[in-house]
């Protein structure tokens, strides 16, 4: 059970943020750098950072869906257990924040401006992705024990002290 999450996840990885932070960035932009975003020289910096702070995160909470979850972020293929492990110790949604770091990164390395109107796109669809279908789904398949997770961890600000059910 626990190869055939992972193998699913690692499909997903490819298909959903793989689309969202690399092709749909790359069919904007050809990932060509066009200038210091903004005139700020050495912007650039800052988003190579973004970019190697967010990737990890989003693959260690996909990994933990998989692992711990033993299911997929898909609603297709959901969790059989509510995952408050890894990075979702700290915020409820771990992989559209990195999703959106990856992006912002983007947009400061190569100084394209679209990249932070995708961005905007991104947040608001995500956000209302989350609010009216995730949530709902996953309080009805987990009831109490997501509403307490929830009233501990943040949706979009990552606490300081990981959360311990």
């Amino acid at each position: 059970m626990r190869r055939q999450s992972l193998v699913r996840s690692a499909v997903f990885t490819l298909v959903v943020p793989g689309t969202m932070a690399g092709l749909i960035p790359y069919s904007l932009t050809g990932w060509r750098r066009i200038g210091d975003l903004f005139g700020l020289p050495g912007i650039w910096v800052g988003g190579v950072v973004l970019i190697l702070l967010g990737l990890p995160v989003l693959l260690a909470a996909i990994y933990k869906f998989a692992s711990d979850g033993l299911g997929t972020p898909l609603p297709m293929a959901p969790t059989q257990t509510l995952v408050v492990t890894g990075p979702h110790r700290y915020v409820r949604n771990p992989m559209y924040l990195a999703v959106a770091t990856v992006i912002l990164g983007q947009a400061l390395v190569l100084g394209q401006p679209v990249l932070l109107w995708y961005l905007v796109f991104f947040v608001l669809a995500t956000s209302a992705f989350v609010y009216f279908y995730e949530q709902p789904a996953l309080t009805r398949q987990f009831g109490d024990e997501y509403r307490r997770y929830c009233a501990s961890v943040p949706a979009w600000v990552p606490r300081v002290m990981p959360y311990r059910p």
